[in-house]
C-alpha cells in the first residue's frame, strides 16, 4: 500500500497541506462561495421589490444566468383565486401557452395536495420538454403553488447534488420573498380598502352633520311654531307626519274664555309698547297654567284666550279648565298686588262651559289659496264666551254641564238664571 502524504509544519508553526489536499479544499471553499455570492445577489435582487410579477421575473433571470442555461420558465398559480403567474426565456410563444396549460393542470393534481407548505422539491414531469432537464415544485403557504424548470446548462455539465441542494435554497428563498410580496400587497389593499371607507366615512359623517342641521333646523321651526300651532295638531303631525289631518268630528269638550276686563279703554291710555309688556306679563302666566293643565290655546285676542280641554275623560275635562282658571286668577292677583305700573289691578275675567262641539281642522277656501285652522264650533264654545264676556270683578263663571262635572271637588255657587247674548234660553250659572 502507498503512504499517505505528510502533513509538514513549517518553522513559523504554519501547517503545510499536501498539494493535492490543498487543491481539493481550494476548489470547495470557491464553490461555497460562489454558491454564497449566487444566494446573496438573488435574494437581494427578489427582495428589493414587492410586486410578485417582478420577483418570479428576476428570481429567473438571476437563477438561470447562474447556472448558465439559455431556457426556463417560472409558475406560480394562486389556488383560491385561480390567478396565474407565469415568466419564461428562451420559449417560443406556443410552447409557452402550451407549458401554461399543462403546468396548470399538473399543479391542480392531487399528487400536491399532500405537500407540504413551504416545501420545495425536485420532480420529472412527462409533460415538459426534454430540454427543460432540471424541475422543482413549491408551496407558499396553503394556497399557492408554483414549478420552476430548466433548461441544461451551456457548458454540458448535468445539474450536480451541489447544484439541486443550491436549487432547493434558492427557491425557498424565493417563497420567502413571495410571501411577503403577498403581504405587502395585502397590506397596501388593506390600506386602499381602509382609504375607501374613510372617504365614505367622511362622506357619510358629512350627510350626517347635514342631516342633524336640518334637524335642528326643523325643531327650531317647531319651537317657533308651537307658540301659534295647537298642541293637539302638533301630536297629530308628530304621530303622522305624511298624512292629512283628520276633519272636524263631534266630540266632548271644555272650553275656557280668558277676558281682560276693560282692554278697550286701557288701550287708549297707554301707549302701545307699554300696553304690550303689560299684556305679555298676564298672557305669559295664562299659558303656564294652561299647558300644565292639558290644554291647547286655540284662539288668541287683544283682550283673551279661547283654550279646549280634549280628554277621553268628560270629568278631567271640566277639572283641568278650572284648575287652570284658579291657577290663573292667583296669578293674577300676586301680580297685581307686587305692581303692574296701572293705577288699579287688572281685573281677568273667565267663563268654562263643558258639552259636544265639532272638533278639527277647518279649511277656508279662497283664491288666495287655503288656510287652516283648528277650533272646536258649536254651543258649548258660544256659550263659554258669553259666560266670560258676562264675568265681571275677576268671576270664574261655569255653565251647568261644567258644574254638574266638578261639584264633588270645588265648592260652587249657584248664581241663578240668566239671559245671554246670542243665547236664545236662560243659562244656569254659577260661579267658583
Amino acid at each position: 500500500m502507498g503512504k499517505a502524504n505528510p502533513i509538514h509544519q513549517t518553522k513559523d508553526n504554519n501547517i503545510e497541506l499536501p498539494k493535492g489536499k490543498s487543491d481539493d479544499i481550494r476548489t470547495e471553499l470557491d464553490r461555497r462561495a460562489f454558491y454564497l455570492k449566487t444566494l446573496y445577489d438573488i435574494s437581494l435582487e427578489i427582495c428589493g421589490t414587492i410586486e410578485v410579477e417582478s420577483v418570479l421575473k428576476n428570481f429567473l433571470l438571476m437563477t438561470m444566468g447562474s447556472f448558465g442555461v439559455v431556457q426556463g420558465f417560472l409558475y406560480g398559480l394562486h389556488l383560491p383565486t385561480n390567478e396565474i403567474y407565469f415568466v419564461s426565456k428562451g420559449l417560443h410563444g406556443i410552447e409557452s401557452d402550451r407549458l401554461k396549460k399543462v403546468t396548470r393542470e399538473f399543479l391542480l393534481e392531487e399528487n400536491l395536495e399532500g405537500s407540504q407548505e413551504n416545501s420545495a422539491s425536485f420532480i420529472s414531469p412527462v409533460f415538459l420538454p426534454e430540454d427543460l432537464v432540471c424541475t422543482l415544485s413549491f408551496r407558499v403557504g396553503s394556497d399557492c403553488a408554483g414549478l420552476v424548470a430548466l433548461g441544461a446548462k451551456l457548458t454540458g455539465e448535468a445539474y450536480n447534488e451541489d447544484d439541486k441542494e443550491l436549487l432547493r435554497t434558492l427557491v425557498n428563498n424565493l417563497v420567502v420573498a413571495l410571501k411577503n410580496a403577498r403581504a405587502f400587497q395585502d397590506i397596501r389593499q388593506l390600506n386602499q380598502d381602509l382609504q375607501g371607507k374613510n372617504i365614505q366615512l367622511k362622506k357619510t359623517l358629512e350627510e350626517l352633520q347635514a342631516a342633524i342641521r336640518k334637524i335642528e333646523i326643523l325643531e327650531g321651526i317647531k319651537a317657533n311654531l308651537s307658540s301659534f300651532v295647537p298642541n293637539t295638531v302638533t301630536r297629530l303631525i308628530e304621530k303622522s307626519p305624511t298624512a292629512s289631518l283628520p276633519e272636524s268630528k263631534e266630540q266632548d269638550v271644555s272650553v275656557l274664555f280668558i277676558d281682560i276686563q276693560g282692554y278697550g279703554l286701557l288701550s287708549e291710555r297707554l301707549e302701545g309698547a307699554e300696553l304690550h309688556s303689560i299684556v305679555e306679563q298676564y298672557f305669559s302666566v295664562f299659558m303656564d297654567a294652561i299647558h300644565a293643565n292639558n290644554g291647547d290655546v286655540n284662539e288668541t285676542a287683544g283682550d283673551g284666550l279661547m283654550v279646549i280641554y280634549l280628554n277621553e275623560d268628560m270629568e278631567t275635562n271640566a277639572l283641568d279648565a278650572i284648575r287652570t282658571a284658579l291657577t290663573i286668577r292667583e296669578k293674577v292677583r300676586h301680580i297685581n298686588r307686587k305692581g303692574n305700573h296701572l293705577s288699579e289691578p287688572l281685573v281677568v275675567n273667565m267663563g268654562i262651559s263643558s258639552g259636544n262641539a265639532f272638533v278639527g281642522i277647518a279649511k277656508f277656501e279662497s283664491l288666495t289659496g287655503c288656510r287652516c285652522t283648528y277650533t272646536a264650533r258649536g254651543m258649548v264654545t258660544n256659550l263659554a264666551a258669553r259666560l266670560g264676556a258676562f264675568a265681571s270683578e275677576g268671576a270664574i263663571l261655569l255653565s251647568k254641564s261644567t258644574a254638574d262635572r266638578v261639584e264633588s271637588h270645588f265648592s260652587l255657587t249657584p248664581l241663578g238664571k240668566f239671559e245671554l247674548k246670542n243665547v236664545s234660553e236662560e243659562v244656569d250659572i254659577f260661579s267658583v
